[in-house]
């Protein structure tokens, strides 16, 4: 059986507000839309080649993002006003090299967006 090799799409929804929603992106992280369809009220946001499709009916999702300097994007995003549902964390110890290169740490941080949906931050340190 042939894996899969690439992550190509991830579904999220877009709340009630799809225009809140894809201002977040945008305000938060930089990310502009992509492209955007009306109707049906879809979007597009791309990110390392990965396209984020927002649309509504679709249940609220989880999306991890790297990010570099995880501890810096935190404090300077929360003195902006974007409330984090947890701040940065260590999660993994990851001595064998499992995820990534031995010895390294992954650290997480996570916020929603306006329509429910998780975003987790991550740093390999």
């Amino acid at each position: 059986m042939r894996r899969p090799q690439a992550l190509r799409q991830v579904a999220l929804a877009a709340g009630r507000d799809i225009d809140a929603t894809l201002a977040f992106w945008l305000d938060v992280f930089g990310l502009p839309v992509h492209a955007r369809y009306d109707p049906p009220g879809i979007a597009f946001i791309i990110v390392g080649g990965i396209r984020l499709f927002f649309t509504g009916g679709v249940p609220q999702a989880t999306v991890y993002l790297d990010i570099d300097d995880l501890d810096s994007f935190y404090e300077t995003a929360s003195d902006n006003g974007v409330a984090f549902t947890t701040a940065p964390t260590l999660v993994h110890r990851d001595a064998a090299g499992e995820f990534g290169p031995a010895g390294e740490s992954e650290w997480m941080a996570f916020l929603k967006d306006p329509a429910g949906n998780t975003i987790g931050l991550v740093e390999r340190k």
